[in-house]
């Protein structure tokens, strides 16, 4: 035991720098993995918690204030109801910040659907006008209990008395109004009731929706929500998040493991004698694989443990969305578990390709097997020799011969190298297409930056006069946008009318082209996914009685509302509703103008009647990510160096064999130093070209698949420019080289007794 301690102390000691990139990149791979767990919890156990104490519904359904709302309590699979409640669609504003809200009659404090009350208190029936807000609506406010709130074009004020959390879709500004819990006698302007349906089975939602639809008819429902949607809305961009950094870590961990093998693979190469000289003294075969084994076993534990307890310690310190997420994991059930058993998964998967490398080193024999002086691999090549007969630099030729002489090994150690680098390319594409929803939003799915919303008092031409000639405006796109029931009648879609024929609307489309012609429109991939439908098909959906057949000529890339939006022009929707007014604009900005300046000269312009607010960049809640890629990156990196590490090791002892002959034909050390760092970089440079030829289709695969399934659509992925891959490309050639220069020089300077016992 002490012998084999001795070799392992002396072996780290050669192998320092190797040792702490394994450390180092075992310990961000392990902080990466347990940051996407907490990631993920911290998406789905908030809304889940808030969802079973308030004994949410799962289904809340809007409808005409005529509906006999009370019979859905009697439909099979339902198991109680919250409501139905009056409601009224408001606007309320609080120290010059405006919300769209809704209304809501609440007689008592619910047992479906319950709101937590976070701040103040429930509704007192002694204050006819106290309301309790939203915590997401409050949030975006800045309101608590004690303001007073006012309903613009009117003369009522409302007094918060509290702010709850609730397991309803959040407040999101021009797409989901705000909502507000109000005494009955508050809703004066009574435009609708709403109704929350809780199951006995969560699966049955679908059903139990076409049969609430059926049974009111559909011409009395306005807009149907789900607990799914829900659920989506409040895991926000953390489930994202929580993707990037697991699909990374996991190929962060495979490329660690893979460097292992490589580096104990090319060890064992370079020590045959060695180890032939440990089996000769009565070292076992098994003692022999201990010793590497227990070794990597050290780093892997030494990284993973210090990445734990950094995560646990530090991780809820780490300022924005990170941090609060591990706050959050912390306290929940699965963490102690998560917490011991990832750190011990990596462990063991890189003791597993530890293992099968070790394995070879003890099937080493005792009596080590000379090594041929002229493999069958190293022989020139007819195209080496025609290079060096054109009077190329021989330390050019040859190097690039003793990078790819050796098939087999030549080609694992560019593909040990490509992994990484293929990773940060799919990384950079990710940062890419983040600063592509910043830098042109047109492109994306967002081509106006603002919507104005006004009271119903208010002229939509006057106002959309107005905010054509606002400074910064290029133009002014009314439009509407109703809620309409899908065919089979299980969910709600959004229609919008946006734009006219003389002006149409600019869409970022994906497919297809754009709606021009009667009774056209395009569609958002979530829409086309709900529907099972595709560009060229025709669609039916109903907009209270009113059925409205369009047919999709285009894909859009749409970020809002889940991609479940249908949009035609307003012209073609009054075709079918002549009475249909526009009930807002969306402005399209010039180049450079700043949209929270325009906002501000149109809301003192609109003299307290409008609504204007920037419209939401999904690009926004994605600014973490910008530190996860290139914490990413900076691992990835590590793990790459260790590669080279062992690549650059390997390349020097195999040429030790050729110093004698190199300098017998009269090269210099110089020379012979070349010849090694010319084939390092030959496989640096063979492996940035793979990783590019391979990174940046897989890239857009992978980005463009999670479009599609977020609702938004394929087509959003951007590779990076040629520029930056190029740079990508030059740092590892030039890495590689600096890397090479010194072991390569201190073996061709080595004294001619040390080459003659390297190579006996």
């Amino acid at each position: 035991m002490r012998a084999t301690l001795r070799w392992a102390h002396s072996d780290l000691r050669t192998h320092r720098g190797e040792a702490l990139f394994l450390v180092l990149a075992t310990a961000g791979i392990v902080a990466s993995l347990l940051l996407a767990t907490a990631l993920f919890g911290y998406a789905t156990n908030p809304w889940q918690r808030v969802f079973t104490q308030a004994r949410g519904a799962h289904v809340w359904i809007h409808t005409v204030p005529s509906a006999d709302a009370r019979r859905l309590a009697r439909l099979d699979g339902v198991d109680s109801v919250a409501g139905p409640y009056r409601t009224e669609a408001a606007t309320v504003s609080v120290r010059g910040t405006r919300a769209s809200v809704e209304l809501r009659g609440t007689p008592g404090l619910p047992a479906v659907g319950r709101p937590l009350l976070t701040a103040g208190h429930w509704l007192d029936p002694a204050e006819p006008d106290g309301v309790v807000l939203e915590s997401g609506l409050a949030r975006s406010l800045l309101a608590e209990p004690g303001d007073t709130l006012t309903l613009p074009g009117t003369a009522r004020t409302l007094t918060v008395e509290g702010v709850a959390e609730s397991a309803e879709p959040p407040y999101s500004p021009g797409e989901q109004p705000g909502l507000v819990w109000a005494p009955p006698a508050a809703v004066r302007a009574f435009g609708g009731q709403v109704i929350g349906l809780r199951l006995d089975d969560p699966s049955d939602t679908d059903y139990v929706v076409q049969r609430a639809v059926t049974a009111l008819g559909s011409g009395a429902v306005g807009e149907v929500s789900t607990w799914q949607q829900a659920r989506s809305a409040a895991q926000g961009d953390n489930r994202l998040l929580g993707q990037v950094l697991g699909l990374f870590g996991l190929g962060a961990l495979i490329a660690a493991g893979l460097a292992v093998h490589g580096a104990i693979a090319t060890r064992i190469r370079g020590h045959l004698r060695d180890l032939s000289v440990l089996k000769a003294i009565g070292f076992t075969p098994g003692q022999v694989v201990r010793v590497f084994l227990l070794q990597h076993l050290a780093y892997a534990v030494l990284g993973s443990v210090a990445a734990a307890a950094l995560t646990e310690a530090l991780g809820h310190r780490v300022p924005g969305r990170l941090g609060d997420a591990v706050g959050v994991w912390q306290g929940l059930p699965g963490h102690t578990p998560a917490l011991f058993l990832i750190p011990v998964g990596a462990v063991l998967f890189i003791g597993l390709t530890t293992g099968l490398a070790a394995w070879r080193a003890g099937r080493v024999p005792p009596v080590p097997v000379p090594r041929p002086a002229a493999p069958a691999a190293g022989r020139l090549t007819g195209l080496a020799r025609r290079a060096l007969g054109l009077r190329l630099p021989a330390a050019l030729v040859l190097g690039c011969h003793r990078a790819f002489a050796g098939r087999g090994r030549s080609l694992a150690t560019v593909a040990r190298l490509t992994l990484p680098l293929v990773l940060i390319v799919v990384a950079l594409s990710a940062w890419t297409t983040i600063d592509r929803f910043h830098d042109s939003p047109g492109r994306m799915g967002l081509p106006t930056a603002l919507t104005v919303r006004y009271d119903s008092d208010v002229d939509p031409a006057g106002v959309r006069a107005l905010a054509a000639r606002a400074p910064g405006v290029a133009a002014a796109y009314p439009g509407v946008e109703e809620a309409a029931l899908v065919p089979g009648q299980t969910g709600t879609v959004a229609l919008r009318g946006i734009g006219t024929r003389d002006e149409p609307y600019p869409y970022a489309l994906a497919e297809g082209r754009a709606a021009s012609g009667p009774d056209e429109a395009v569609a958002g991939q979530g829409l086309l996914d709900l529907l099972h439908a595709r560009v060229g098909d025709w669609v039916r959906i109903t907009v209270g009685d009113r059925p409205q057949i369009l047919h999709i000529v285009g894909r859009s890339i749409e970020p809002q509302n889940a991609g479940r939006v249908v949009t035609t022009s307003l012209d073609a929707l009054r075709e079918n509703n002549p009475g249909l007014s526009a009930a807002f604009c969306e402005l399209r900005l010039r180049p450079g103008a700043d949209p929270h300046r325009v906002a501000a000269a149109l809301t003192s312009a609109g003299r307290g009647h409008l609504d204007v607010h920037p419209l939401a960049n999904p690009a926004d809640g994605l600014s973490p990510l910008r530190a996860v890629v290139a914490g990413l990156i900076a691992v990835l990196a590590l793990i790459g160096l260790v590669e080279l590490l062992t690549a650059i090791g390997g390349s020097v002892r195999e040429g030790e064999r050729d110093v004698l002959a190199l300098r017998a034909i009269g090269m210099s050390p110089r020379q012979i130093t070349a010849i090694t760092v010319t084939a390092t970089s030959c496989t640096a440079l063979a492996a940035a070209v793979a990783a590019t030829a391979l990174g940046v289709p897989l890239a857009r695969l992978l980005i463009d698949a999670e479009g599609s399934s977020s609702g938004i659509g394929a087509g959003i992925a951007q590779s990076p420019s040629p520029g930056l891959l190029l740079v990508l490309g030059t740092a590892a050639v030039l890495g590689a080289a600096g890397l090479a220069a010194l072991p390569a020089g201190r073996a061709a300077r080595r004294r001619m007794a040390d080459t003659l016992s390297a190579v006996a």
